[in-house]
């Protein structure tokens, strides 16, 4: 039997290269060999990821489909191939509201063994409603972008983001910046955008923010100041941070949104200025994952050039370096976003 190399998960500091079998398929399934595979920064939330490990991590993959099950018809031997990890089931009430990322299903679907190896299996209901051809204009590394600019698109379409209007990104990671991004593309006014890394908001500024904002200074009062005396009309959190969701109740206009992109862990609780927010009325939403209308859309933003990913690349690794891209993106420092290529 033929093996292969897999990035094995125990801990941020602990990622280990290991061997495994490559998975044998099923009639209605498919093998992709694995070309480029992206770290999230969800694989790098320990207090997520620790309670399944030891385990493969990586679901933000494009590669070529090496071998096809007998009964599928949809793709060829040589496809340049996205494959979604988390499928929705298409009939349960949340499906057919177009709540997909609701859906249980959904929750529970992945390829195996997970995005950090040099092949994966995927699974019959991953084959029908989550494999999607790249189109020839996309490169590999460029498709690792689907997934999260997709989670993306549902977020801004979630808040209702209308043209014209100031937003407020706080948090400038990877999520952060494509939320710039495509704020941008969306004909976005103002967009402002905090960090606590020089780093992170000189890349900000680059990608698309009209002014940035060190996370440690007094954010409403400096978004006040850069917009004309007003506060934001969309504010989207892109960190966790107690301290960011605070900035954010604060940082928020009358009659606009909050979009809560990222969680806090598990058991903290927010204290919130009721009186405020109603007085304000304030709307608060938040957003998962991407459905399969919203990876569409994203392949179209890449695809089009709308959404520049290129440069957002810093790291590209083998997949034998994967503990070294792991500390670059657990300490949220240098690195922007890091691709393993198994």
């Amino acid at each position: 039997m033929k093996t292969m190399k897999v990035a094995m998960y125990y801990n941020n500091n602990d990622v280990r290269i290991e061997e495994m079998l490559v998975p044998s398929i099923g009639d209605n399934e498919l093998l992709v060999k694995v070309k480029a595979s992206g770290i999230c920064g969800s694989d790098v939330m320990e207090w997520y990821r620790i309670k399944k490990a030891p385990r493969i991590l990586g679901h933000e993959i494009t590669g070529d489909i090496v071998e096809i099950g007998k009964n599928v018809k949809k793709y060829r031997i040589g496809d340049r191939v996205f494959v979604s990890h988390h499928v929705p089931c298409n009939t349960c009430r949340f499906c057919l509201n177009n709540q997909q990322t609701l859906c249980h299903t959904l929750h529970s679907t992945n390829f195996y063994p997970g995005g950090f190896a040099e092949y994966l299996r995927v699974p019959e209901i991953n084959v029908d409603r989550g494999v999607f051809v790249l189109p020839k204009e996309m490169s590999y590394d460029e498709g690792v972008f689907i997934e999260p600019l997709a989670c993306v698109v549902r977020g801004l379409k979630t808040a209702e983001m209308k043209p014209g209007q100031t937003v407020l990104v706080l948090g400038s990671g990877i999520s952060g910046l494509l939320q710039i991004k495509l704020a941008k593309a969306w004909n976005a006014g103002k967009i402002l955008a905090t960090d606590v890394e020089e780093y992170r908001l000189k890349a900000a500024k680059k990608f698309g923010a009209d002014a940035v904002i060190h996370a440690k200074d007094d954010v409403p009062e400096q978004v006040k100041k850069r917009n004309d005396g007003k506060l934001a009309d969309l504010v989207i959190l892109c960190t966790g941070a107690p301290s960011a969701i605070k900035q954010a109740l604060k940082s928020v206009d009358s009659g606009g949104t909050i979009l809560f992109f990222a969680p806090t862990e598990p058991g903290i609780e927010i204290a919130f200025p009721l009186f405020d927010l109603w007085n304000k009325q304030i709307k608060m939403v938040s957003t998962y994952a991407g459905n399969p209308e919203d990876i569409n859309s994203a392949i179209d933003l890449i695809k089009s050039k709308k959404v520049n990913v290129v440069d957002m690349i810093s790291h590209k690794l083998p997949l034998s370096e994967a503990a070294k891209g792991f500390q670059l993106v657990a300490k949220a420092q240098e690195s922007i976003k890091v691709i393993l290529e198994p």
